[in-house]
């Protein structure tokens, strides 16, 4: 059973916590719902958050359907494919990111054109 349902415009996905930045998780999860106007980057969305939390285990390459929080930005990151960072094809962040969820499935993303409303919401 999934732990997230991430709404990107009218695509349900799913996605389930990880343990990799168990602080940053917290404070995502304290501040679910969130939702937000997300701008595009290569096969990443992010979007505005009202986060604050440091570099926690940050990296910048992310395994596809990555949902981390971006430290400098306060920005919660959606990666699903290359990103104009990537390096032999693997997502990539611009810089350091606190991963904190993973999507269960991304390949409904491969249709997006342009940015999208995102909402994360936490499920049971």
């Amino acid at each position: 059973m999934a732990d997230l349902r991430v709404t990107v415009d009218e695509l349900e996905l799913e996605a389930n916590w990880t343990d990799d930045a168990p602080e940053t998780r917290r404070a995502v999860e304290d501040a679910i719902p969130l939702s937000g106007d997300a701008v595009r980057w290569g096969e990443e969305l992010y979007f505005d958050v009202p986060v604050d939390a440091p570099a926690e285990n940050a990296r910048e390459a992310v395994p596809e359907g990555t949902i981390a929080y971006w430290p400098l930005g306060s920005k919660l990151c959606l990666f699903w494919g290359e990103t104009p960072a990537s390096v032999d094809g693997e997502p990539r962040a611009a810089s350091p990111v606190n991963v904190v969820a993973r999507l269960s499935d991304t390949s409904a993303l491969e249709e997006l054109d342009g940015g999208a409303r995102v909402r994360l919401e936490q499920l049971g």
